[in-house]
């Protein structure tokens, strides 16, 4: 059976979180078509890996009977987390916008995946996954808004998953989250819901389409 590696990282818990509630939907979704199979969950905020440090950076280009002892331990982490993402069939990130960018919990753990001569490079181990990343957001920067230029989410998560580890990169990307709690935007309120509402519909036929994919 199909294997999930279901990612979050919003610093809130799922009632009050978009991107949970948004992955919450496609993980259940998925579940549903796959009973037997397996979901490796882990969240970036409630137990955030380590920051790349020294050690476990350089470990990555020194032979093993090289490495220091501290060099060994951080490399061990990182090889952890790079094993879940090539066990998994398909990728699920929470990835809520936060000062423009990603949480750097999300960058950490990017990080550590990322590996120059496993996971990049000629021929990265994940390359054709699939990964749905939701990139939640307070306002909207699409193209054509006043923000478009602040947009350093989808293009950041674009060069890394696809153009880097090569893997299928697909958004879903419910905004305008701040609406509703932001009298200067109460006059959003209906784009927003219309944009929650598309989200979880997108989650839940993204989920049924890898199913398949996978049943198939």
């Amino acid at each position: 059976m199909a294997t999930l590696l279901h990612i979050d990282s919003s610093v809130f818990p799922r009632e009050a979180s978009s991107s949970r509630s948004v992955t919450a939907a496609f993980r259940t979704a998925w579940e549903e078509q796959h009973p037997e199979g397996t979901v490796i969950y882990r969240d970036l905020a409630a137990d955030p890996v380590p920051h790349i440090t020294a050690d476990a950076w350089s470990a990555g280009y020194a032979a093993p009977s090289e490495r220091t002892p501290e060099q060994a331990a951080a490399f061990a982490a990182r090889v952890e987390l790079i094993e879940e993402l090539e066990q998994a069939d398909a990728v699920l990130i929470g990835a809520p916008m936060y000062n423009f960018s990603i949480p750097s919990t999300l960058k950490a753990w990017l990080d550590s995946v990322l590996l120059l001569g496993r996971t990049a490079g000629e021929a990265p181990s994940a390359q054709g996954t699939p990964v749905i990343v939701v990139a939640s957001r307070g306002g909207s920067y699409a193209p054509g808004t006043p923000r478009e230029g602040f947009e350093f989410v989808q293009n950041y998560l674009e060069a890394v998953l696809k153009g880097t580890l090569r893997m299928d990169l697909h958004f879903i990307v419910p905004e305008l989250t701040m609406a509703p709690r932001n009298p200067a935007m109460s006059e959003l309120v209906p784009l927003y819901e219309a944009s929650r509402e598309r989200a979880f519909e997108d989650a839940a036929n993204k989920a049924k389409e890898f199913a398949e994919r996978f049943a198939a």
